[in-house]
């Protein structure tokens, strides 16, 4: 057991970036509390430099408890920088309130709370980890206390709730039949232990852990909370949990469920197809273009839960897990900064925009057709993976529903994209602030990924 707290200080960093910015806002004036995004993504930025140095040294685990481990690092990399493009999208939105500093707090603790979901190496920390994601999130989704906020803060949060509750009796579960709360031990233990009741036990599980990945049947909260919300929250709640959340999944496919028959592998990939298609098919004549990308951020859940289905028995799983959504995030904050620069939720208010503002909407065609999958995007390089690792893990049904599911969906997409080239006067402004610079970096970033992820994939199909 390596007990030095050193191993764990990303973590440390932000969590004294939270603590640090809020006790500096109990004596700053309303005018002056900007100052806390700045302490905030100062500790980000030291925290991904710790990261890494943290990427290059052996895998370990610390505590008996925290694995550190290429899982773990990808995850504390893309949370982090998640969080720090969206401190940016906050700061615009939250100016001139008199609880600013809280805002950028609460986000940083939610993200802590992320990274720790994914590193969870024990049932018990992975609970911890659940309620330090979720509570600061309920938070945020009320914070503007107006009616559509406080609505969605309450659904979120009971949902929340609920199948927390389901999750805490499914480790209650799977603790009385091994004696044992590490993944490692809890692997070996229920293999001997009867396998209904070890099905229960991971389907209770699994209800905690969908919930903040946004996957069927823990979906429902999402567009509720996507809508009613303010948009840099919107942005959050359906970006940086899932990175936890599907970290989180896939290790414990592969150090928990891998060794039991209790037909886990046949649950999650019905759960992938499920989610997708729902998704897809809801999303199709949404006319509130953050409830589409809340519905599109539903379907794209079904296309990250493939690799968990085939954990283990596809070497592509892993890398196509981290890779999409790496991916995904980044795109995912393109399109809500989007949103954000444009100041509309309805597709029709996006006419004329390429008039307007063409490098806004260029940032959205990219973002937006990247998430369907289309090259040179990196989501596109994310879905071959994920395609490819369902199929040679023999879940090729599972790689054919997506397929079409991929397909559906341009139509939604395009619903959005196609009035912004129609030529209306409007004299409508565009919101100031980081948001279009988040847009075109978000953007830039999801190209140059994809070509590059695209080049390093073609070298090696040629070298071999």
């Amino acid at each position: 057991m390596n007990e030095n707290p050193l191993d764990l200080l990303p973590e440390l960093l932000v969590l004294a970036g939270a603590v640090i910015g809020l006790l500096a806002g109990l004596f700053l004036r309303r005018e002056r509390q900007r100052l806390v995004a700045w302490i905030c993504a100062a500790a980000l930025v030291a925290a991904l430099g710790a990261t890494a140095i943290a990427a290059v040294r052996p895998d370990m685990t610390a505590f008996e408890s925290y694995s550190l481990d290429l899982l773990t690092h990808v995850a504390r990399a893309t949370v982090i920088v998640a969080t720090l493009l969206l401190i940016v999208l906050a700061a615009g939105w939250a100016r001139g309130s008199s609880r600013e500093a809280e805002v950028y707090v609460l986000i940083m603790l939610a993200s802590l709370g992320t990274i720790l979901l994914a590193g969870a190496d024990d049932l018990l920390v992975l609970v911890a980890a659940y309620l330090l994601a979720s509570i600061p999130a309920y938070g945020l989704a009320g914070f503007a206390k107006d009616a559509a906020g406080t609505e969605a803060a309450l659904k979120y949060y009971l949902m929340g709730a609920f199948l927390g509750v389901l999750m805490l009796a499914g480790v209650t579960l799977l603790y009385g039949l091994s004696g044992a709360t590490a993944y490692e031990e809890l692997g070996e233990r229920l293999t001997v232990a009867p396998g209904g009741a070890v099905g229960l036990g991971i389907v209770l599980l699994l209800a905690g852990v969908l919930f903040k990945a946004g996957g069927a049947p823990a979906q429902f909260w999402v567009p509720d909370v996507t809508e009613g919300a303010s948009r840099p929250v919107a942005a959050f709640v359906t970006t940086i949990p899932k990175v936890g959340a599907f970290v989180a999944l896939l290790r414990l496919a592969t150090e928990v469920f891998d060794g039991t028959d209790s037909g886990w592998r046949l649950l999650i990939a019905v759960i992938a197809a499920a989610t997708m298609t729902l998704g897809n098919l809801a999303a199709f004549y949404q006319d509130n273009v953050r409830r589409l990308l809340a519905y599109s951020t539903i379907s794209q859940a079904g296309y990250l839960l493939m690799p968990i289905a085939v954990a283990g028995r596809s070497e592509l799983a892993e890398p196509a897990l981290l890779f999409y959504v790496a991916a995904y995030a980044l795109t995912n904050i393109g399109a809500f900064a989007v949103v954000l620069a444009v100041g509309e939720d309805l597709v029709t208010d996006y006419a004329g925009l390429a008039r307007r503002a063409p490098g806004l909407l260029l940032a959205l065609v990219v973002c937006l057709l990247g998430l369907v999958g289309t090259p040179p995007a990196a989501v596109f390089v994310g879905k071959v993976l994920v395609f490819t690792a369902a199929w040679d893990g023999g879940y090729a049904w599972l790689a054919v529903v997506a397929v079409v599911n991929t397909v559906a969906s341009v139509f939604y997409y395009l619903r959005w994209i196609r009035p912004a080239f129609r030529h209306v006067e409007t004299d409508a402004a565009l919101a100031e602030g980081g948001a279009r610079w988040i847009a075109y970096a978000a953007a830039l970033a999801s190209l140059l990924l994809g070509v590059g992820a695209g080049a390093v994939l073609t070298a090696g199909f040629t070298v071999s």
